[in-house]
This record gives C-alpha cells, sequence and structure tokens, in this order.
C-alpha cells in the first residue's frame, strides 16, 4: 500500500492529476434499450464520491463501463487523462483501477490469505519462465506477499480467519476480503459496488472505518454504488444521483438527497437516514 494522503496522482507525463476519473456523455444501449444515457460527471482524486438512484437507473451498468466489462455504445472514460474506453478490464486493473461487487466474488476453496496473495499484479509466477528460471526469487516475492496479506488482514481485524477457506467467511467478512483485495492490488480507485448490502451493523462499522482510514491515511479514491442512505451521508463528501440511465443532480449529500428531482425519482418518498432506499 502507499502509504501518506495524496493531493493528486501522477500521471505518465510526470503532472500530477487532480481528477482521478472522468466520464464524458456516456450512452449505453443495449438493442432498443438505453441502459445510460449521456452520463457524465468527473471524480476527484482523494474522495469518497456516492453514486445512488432508485433501482433501474444505470448505476451497475455505468460501474461495468468504467472496470471495462462494458465498452459503451457511445463517450468516453479517462483515468488519471488517460482515454482508457478501450483498455480491457485487466489494463485497467495493472493501472490502478479496481473495483468490488455487489455479491463477492472469492475464490472458495482457497484460504482468505491466499485469495489476497493472488491480487497482487505483476507477480514473477505469473511467467512460466520464471517459475523454472527463477524458482529462489518467485519463492522469496511469495513469501513477501504471505507477510502483506496477514498485514492486511490483521488491519482488517480478519487474520483469525487467514487460513480458513473464503467461501466459508460470513458475507461481511467477504466484503472486507474484498477491499484486502484491492488493498494488495495497490488501487488507485476503488469502485465499491454497494458494500452494506447483506452486512450486520457491527461489520459495517468496520467496513466505513476501513474505507474511511484508506482514504484519510493512504489517499485511496472511492466511488460506491450503495442505498444505505446513512452511510452515504457518513461517508461521502459528494454525491452523483442518477434516475432512468441520466445524471439527475450532483453536490453535497444535504443538497442531492433534499432535491425534488430526487424525492420524485425515488416513487415520490423522501429517503430517511439510515433506511434502505
Amino acid at each position: 500500500m502507499t502509504s501518506g494522503r495524496l493531493r493528486g496522482w501522477g500521471r505518465g507525463d510526470g503532472r500530477v492529476c487532480a481528477v482521478m476519473l472522468e466520464l464524458e456523455a456516456i450512452t449505453m444501449r443495449f438493442g432498443g434499450l438505453t441502459a445510460v444515457d449521456g452520463c457524465g460527471f468527473s471524480v476527484e482524486a482523494g474522495s469518497i464520491t456516492g453514486l445512488i438512484g432508485p433501482n433501474g437507473a444505470g448505476k451497475t451498468t455505468l460501474f461495468n463501463v468504467i472496470a471495462g466489462a462494458l465498452r459503451p455504445t457511445a463517450g468516453a472514460v479517462r483515468f488519471l487523462g488517460e482515454a482508457i474506453t478501450r483498455l480491457s478490464p485487466d489494463a485497467r486493473y495493472r493501472r490502478g483501477l479496481v473495483r468490488t461487487f455487489q455479491i463477492p466474488h472469492e475464490f472458495h476453496r482457497l484460504s482468505a490469505r491466499e485469495n489476497l496473495m493472488l491480487a497482487a499484479s505483476g507477480q514473477s509466477g505469473e511467467s512460466l519462465a520464471a517459475n523454472w528460471l527463477r524458482w529462489g526469487a518467485v519463492r522469496a516475492e511469495e513469501a513477501g506477499l504471505r507477510g502483506r496479506a496477514d498485514a492486511v488482514l490483521d488491519s482488517l481485524n480478519l487474520g483469525h480467519v487467514a487460513d480458513l477457506p473464503a467461501g466459508g467467511l460470513s458475507g461481511g467478512q467477504k466484503k472486507l476480503l474484498e477491499i484486502g483485495r484491492t488493498m494488495m492490488s495497490d488501487a488507485r480507485l476503488v469502485l465499491l459496488d454497494e458494500p452494506a448490502a447483506g452486512v450486520n451493523r457491527t461489520l459495517l462499522r468496520d467496513i466505513e472505518a476501513t474505507i474511511r482510514r484508506l482514504n484519510r491515511e493512504h489517499g485511496y479514491t472511492f466511488l460506491l454504488i450503495e442505498h444505505d442512505m446513512g452511510m452515504i451521508e457518513r461517508l461521502c463528501g459528494h454525491v452523483v444521483c442518477m434516475a432512468e440511465g441520466r445524471l439527475l443532480i450532483e453536490g453535497g449529500f444535504a443538497a442531492v438527497r433534499n432535491d425534488p428531482r430526487v424525492l420524485e425519482a425515488y416513487l415520490g418518498e423522501r429517503v430517511p437516514v439510515g433506511v434502505d432506499a
């Protein structure tokens, strides 16, 4: 992990970028269905930005476009000033753009520690030649990754499950493990897909504390989809609301939450703090 709070991230040309992510008029169509319609906004480096909206607003589709799982019908995605619209998910991952999922995608039979070790990119052991010709170096690297994984697990209060199969962890522990994998990958921007979904209140506090710590102490930038408005209010300095595939409004939590267009989008009802929308 990178230590110290970061004001901006370096680009390939050595300049500092204050904007981590830029979405320019993203449109995503599936046949005759327009899931995202000309949506554009930016995410500042070092921020925690919330992406909210009623079911069917296009939030997850937009996440898939950002992560590279979908190529948009129109529009552009820029990461640290670089156009990445046509890059593969792997290429984006190597640049530090990492996502988690609403339903965690752990390797069930591998231990929690092994799940984290696999998340580190650029491992020498990924090369068959290195395993034959540089066996000692590969083993030393593996030992270092094991130590890093244990340190990450301890920081997430998961040290006691390090050797257990990840498939046997609770829903909340799996969410923490997903965040741990982003820590192992040296992520710059983390896309969190409903981190509060299916998590009990005790583990939810741990997840919130981890997000806040990674942001404040290590400079991680977060963009999160979440229906728990209490979590959005506590964590996010900036909120973006989508409805029917379009950007509806963005700004501070209170201004967004009380905007008449947002209330109308949520079936005409005020969204109570701490209650899922």
